[in-house]
């Protein structure tokens, strides 16, 4: 990518992510970025194509985020729960929730590409905690994979609440998880 392409890739996360995607406009992205509108339709072709780039980005560095917090993990069973300890990381700096989730609920239509990349995301991780039950053994996995996904997706939606949520629903994603893994299942 160019550097004004990747100016105007940042200032479109920090303007989408902070005020929101249908509240932003093009020129304001093009002026947060020091570029015309011109180059940033040369680089990105409208601005449909820019916020599925956004969250493009964004996604790659939650899935290295997890990754990397399932790879510190001492055992299978323990890395079932990793991406818990991943959102607790990642939360501190996202203070504005879920951009997936905020992006699932300004683009409800599944056409647009953002909301794919949105969807996808959340596929994603339901596909991990089901990879990563099977590896621990977990009776069900994909039954686990759902109920997992569900919970984190609760912690992350009341992550602006003044709740701190996480250590519980974590305490319930661990307990789930010894369920499935303990002996005569």
């Amino acid at each position: 990518m160019t550097p004004a392409g990747r100016r105007i890739l940042a200032a479109a996360e920090e303007l989408f992510y902070h005020r929101g995607i249908t509240a932003v406009g093009v020129d304001l992205i093009a002026e947060h970025s020091g570029v015309t509108k011109r180059t940033l339709y040369n680089r990105f072709g409208s601005k449909e194509h820019l916020v599925a780039a956004y969250l493009t980005e964004r996604d790659r560095r939650w899935r290295a985020h997890v990754r990397a917090a399932v790879d510190a993990c001492d055992s299978p069973a323990e890395a079932v729960t990793a991406p818990f300890e991943a959102l607790r990381t990642w939360s501190g700096s996202n203070t504005r929730g879920c951009a997936f989730i905020n992006a699932l609920a300004e683009l409800p239509d599944p056409s647009h590409p953002a909301h794919r990349v949105a969807a996808h995301q959340k596929l994603w991780l339901r596909d991990l905690f089901a990879e990563l039950a099977t590896a621990a053994g977990c009776s069900h996995p994909d039954a686990l994979a759902t109920q997992l996904l569900v919970l984190h997706e609760g912690a992350v939606a009341t992550q602006p609440l003044a709740l701190d949520t996480l250590p519980e629903t974590a305490g319930l994603a661990r307990a789930l998880v010894r369920a499935g893994t303990s002996p005569g299942r």
